[in-house]
């Protein structure tokens, strides 16, 4: 098997991309197409679509400008930005519109430390790599202090350890830890962190990009200082998202040049895109007890049949769970090694992930999988991170679990026969 690995070991995305369109070459184009990756990224809906061909079309005008083109424009997003306050339980000024969960991320961390006095921050291997790598960033150009919170096997990050280590030190602390594990799954106790850090005096950032518009969020309740958004992860469009920012925090932005958005992130505003979010949120809120329920059922359904197709699958971190885990994302881990298995599955016209879609191309394993596999499972298994809609079907399941039954079946025949040839 480590002939194989070693074989790929430089197979980099633009590899990947041409091998793949090489090999298709030799197949009908015709064929289902199966999206199970919703984690990466979601289909936009017929609505939002026309949500933003309308604004596009009716109101092209500079929000910043004082003619009605401009105001009527202006309109749209202060009523999306009420929109998504109402929903946070937050007030509209809370509310910062940036072109994605990563801009968000970046702002609120290096922020925090040029202008807040923020001297250590506390986070975990298994953040983004937005928020891992803003980290680093201020730690390597503000020599600010960073502690990691170890994780155990299931992805669980330690309160205590959390406890120990506010009270360990009177230096102004950001605390960042993921509301959803982008991986996994893992669900963190998001109320209880916010607690422990108002009881330390320590501020609270929470990468809520996974979570937000798929679960029910009440920052009035859960003192988090600090939240972010992508649209695209709940059939928004790309290129908009927001951060939350709680008003008496007194953070500022990094993006200069403009008035827009209080100040805190110069530029026009991407109205058609701010309005596809607005739409997108109004369905997924009134839509969100259907669209659980019917991807819980999904997830359950998916994992029932992976265990009995796949002799030895496991299930990484707490994502085959229905309690502190998020019921769009199942990861599983087959009990062989084999790194083409997202192109073999692509051939099959299944798109899925091995991991963050942030980390595709990567020859080895990410931060998340290195934390909750052990060296032995890192070196002879894979792992898959299967992500649902309320768009998947059990149809679109059971020609998954096929074809993945296939591969696993022809891929196990050729390693038992590389085996007896050795």
């Amino acid at each position: 098997m480590k002939d194989i690995t070693n074989f790929f070991i430089n197979f980099d995305a633009v590899t990947y991309q041409k091998t793949i369109f090489f090999f298709k070459s030799f197949f009908p184009t015709e064929m289902s197409k199966i999206y199970l990756d919703n984690a990466a990224t979601t289909p936009l809906t017929e609505e939002v679509i026309d949500a933003m061909v309308d604004t596009m079309k009716m109101n092209f005008g500079n929000p910043s400008s004082t003619h009605s083109f401009g105001q009527e424009a202006k309109i749209l997003i202060e009523n999306v930005r009420r929109q998504v306050a109402d929903y946070l339980k937050v007030t509209p000024a809370e509310i910062i519109f940036t072109s994605c969960g990563t801009e968000s991320n970046n702002m609120i961390i290096k922020s925090a430390v040029s202008h807040l006095g923020i001297e250590r921050i506390i986070s975990s291997p298994m953040e983004h790599k937005c928020v891992s790598e803003s980290i680093l960033d201020v730690k390597s150009r503000k020599g600010v202090e960073v502690n990691y919170i170890r994780p155990n096997e299931k992805g669980d990050i330690d309160l205590a350890k959390l406890q120990e280590l506010l009270k360990s030190s009177e230096k102004k602390t950001l605390v960042s830890l993921m509301h959803a594990n982008n991986e996994i799954g893992n669900l963190i106790d998001i109320k209880k962190v916010a607690e422990i850090c108002k009881e330390n005096n320590a501020l609270f950032h929470s990468d809520t990009v996974q979570t937000m518009a798929h679960i029910p969020l009440d920052f009035e309740d859960i003192r988090v200082d600090f939240a972010s958004c992508s649209a695209h992860k709940f059939h928004g469009p790309k290129g908009v998202g927001f951060a939350f920012i709680r008003k008496s925090s007194g953070l500022k932005g990094i993006i200069t040049g403009g008035p827009q958005e209080r100040s805190l992130r110069a530029g026009t505003e991407n109205v058609a895109g701010i309005v596809g979010l607005g739409k997108a949120l109004e369905i997924s809120l009134n839509k969100m007890e259907e669209f659980s329920n019917h991807m819980q059922m999904i997830k359950d359904y998916t994992k029932d049949k992976l265990t009995e197709a796949i002799p030895g699958i496991k299930f990484n971190g707490r994502s085959a769970e229905k309690e502190n885990s998020l019921y769009t994302v199942l990861s599983a881990l087959l009990p062989y090694k084999n790194p083409l298995i997202g192109l073999q599955l692509d051939m099959k016209g299944i798109a899925i992930s091995q991991g963050s879609a942030c980390s595709s191309g990567a020859t080895k394993p990410s931060m998340v999988m290195m934390m909750v596999l052990s060296e032995d499972q890192i070196d002879d298994c894979t792992p898959l991170r299967i992500s649902f809609s309320h768009l998947t079907t059990k149809e679109d399941i059971d020609f998954f679990v096929n074809a993945l039954q296939e591969i696993s079946a022809d891929f196990l025949v050729i390693e038992k026969t590389n085996v007896e040839h050795r």
